[in-house]
């Protein structure tokens, strides 16, 4: 059998449009910032992405740089606060949600610790990243690709 290859992207971007913000607790704030972003899927009940999230803007407030372990302590204890279920919080996990959050340059590793990105707030960050830099990026390539097709399909076959 043939061994087909596996188009892997070089960034990825989804986004959503939800209603505006209004009355939203913070977590439910940051769950829809979440859902618009791609980060986590509609219906998803695996969310820990939404806690580690809060726990980093939350230590953003101190200018505190947090490790994984830390993070890990502290999405415990949101996760409980908010009577929610401990799942998705081992340490692996952990890791490859703060992993997804720095491939969004929404944090930062530095020396073993994280944090939001340069202490930013998260409108500039989206600004400087995203309408900056990866968004155009994205789209000139999606632009390459559909001149590519009607290009090929103005030659005869």
């Amino acid at each position: 059998m043939k061994k087909i290859s596996r188009d892997i992207p070089l960034s990825e971007i989804t986004l959503r449009r939800y209603e505006k913000p209004h009355k939203e607790t913070r977590r439910e704030l940051i769950r829809k910032l979440c859902l618009s972003m791609g980060i986590l899927q509609p219906g998803d009940s695996r969310d820990v992405i939404v806690d580690v999230l809060y726990v980093l803007l939350n230590a953003k407030k101190q200018k505190k740089k947090l490790t994984s372990e830390e993070i890990k302590d502290k999405v415990v204890k949101a996760r409980k606060k908010h009577k929610l279920p401990l799942a998705g919080i081992a340490p692996s996990n952990i890791r490859r949600q703060l992993r997804r959050l720095k491939e969004l340059f929404i944090i930062e590793k530095i020396n073993n610790n994280y944090r939001i990105t340069e202490f930013l707030s998260l409108g500039e960050i989206f600004e400087e990243k995203f309408e900056s830099f990866l968004i155009p990026t994205v789209l000139t390539r999606v632009k390459e690709y559909f001149n590519a097709v009607d290009e090929n399909f103005k030659k005869k076959q």
